[in-house]
């Protein structure tokens, strides 16, 4: 395999595992000290930032073995990794299921009218009033998720 490809993979792994660090590091040292909702919102998105970097390496590597196809539209190419790449890599459907909700979290931020901390709890309101509400234990289960994810992706592209 051309060395480019294997660098672009190795780039977007130590990327992630550059995210997960971070995140892991605020969630469990600034985060208890500053105690702020932009803090927490920060963990969620780098910690959705290191999963995708993780699924479009397994997507690329998949890809460049002729296993699968890619396309322009990002939900056909999760679709892709969710059928016939997260089984070879030994992901849950559990998994599969807080990275859908993570990914969702994610949107209602982006299109959230107002969010705010109650309780240690961040609560995002979308432009209904509807409430979406995700505990430090929730953040940290997705971080859980992303290192998980990071391992079993670093484990099949470096066999011992």
């Amino acid at each position: 395999m051309p060395s480019i490809f294997m660098e672009k993979f190795l780039q977007n792994l130590q990327e992630a595992e550059k995210m997960i660090r971070t995140a892991d590091h605020l969630i469990y040292v600034t985060f208890p000290l500053i105690k702020d909702k932009k803090l927490l919102l920060k963990i969620i998105l780098e910690t959705k930032a290191a999963i995708a970097n993780c699924i479009n390496s397994i997507l690329q590597y998949e890809y460049l073995y002729k296993r699968i196809n890619l396309y322009k539209d990002p939900m056909l190419n999760f679709r892709t990794f969710k059928d016939k790449c997260a089984q070879r890599y030994k992901m849950t459907g559990e998994e599969i299921k807080l990275i859908l909700e993570l990914f969702e979290i994610v949107e209602k931020h982006k299109k959230s009218t107002m969010e705010f901390i109650r309780r240690e709890k961040v609560i995002i309101l979308s432009e209904n009033l509807e409430q979406k509400t995700i505990s430090v234990d929730k953040i940290k289960e997705f971080i859980l998720l992303a290192k998980s994810i990071l391992n079993k992706t670093k484990d099949k592209f470096n066999p011992v």
